[in-house]
């Protein structure tokens, strides 16, 4: 019976989450499987997959094939390198002390990476946040001179409203002493005229 250490699919429509399973490659994609050895969700940055080294080194040791985004996870997670020990071990090249020490070595070495990288996407999230804060602060100062200005050049305009109303006031007030002391001289001249 061929084995293939694959990955079945799980959760719903555009949110994917997969199960790593070791299957008989006859088997459907979801149906059937022999043995379940980690998860693989694609969907968080970076994505997360827990396996079971162990378990799959021992598949990999009784001749199951993975297929090619199984192979990706499984170097990613050290499970290819420990067969490989492994295997140098059977052949008398390294003792299982040493094949543990390089593996434990490599394990650190990639959760230092991982870390590192995590730790950048954080940094870059709260730079993206400050940037988006600044411009917005930016944008809120322009919208308030804005509307300093214009309420300025509103009360400017009613200002002149007001002049422009109170003008013809005043001239016609202006005008009611002039008419009337030339009303006043035009009866004094009548009078001296008579």
């Amino acid at each position: 019976m061929p084995v293939k250490i694959r990955l079945q699919r799980h959760g719903k429509k555009g949110k994917p989450f997969y199960w790593v399973v070791a299957a008989d490659a006859r088997s459907k994609r979801d149906g059937k499987f022999l043995e379940k050895l980690g998860t693989y969700n694609p969907t968080t940055n970076p994505a997360q997959i827990e396996l079971d080294v162990d378990g799959s080194v021992k598949w990999l040791q009784n001749g199951a094939q993975p297929t090619d985004t199984a192979r990706r996870i499984l170097s990613y997670k050290g499970v290819l390198l420990k067969h490989h020990l492994l295997g140098g071990v059977a052949k008398g090249a390294l003792t299982e002390e040493e094949a543990q020490k390089k593996f434990e070595a490599w394990v650190e070495e990639k959760t230092g990476k991982v870390d590192a990288k995590k730790e950048d996407l954080v940094k870059a999230k709260e730079e993206a946040k400050a940037k988006t804060l600044e411009a917005e602060k930016e944008i809120n100062a322009k919208r308030i001179a804005a509307a300093t200005e214009a309420e300025a050049e509103a009360t400017a305009e009613a200002k002149e409203e007001v002049a422009e109303e109170a003008a013809p006031e005043a001239e016609a007030e202006a005008q009611e002493p002039v008419a009337e002391e030339a009303a006043e001289e035009a009866e004094e001249e009548k009078k001296a005229d008579a």
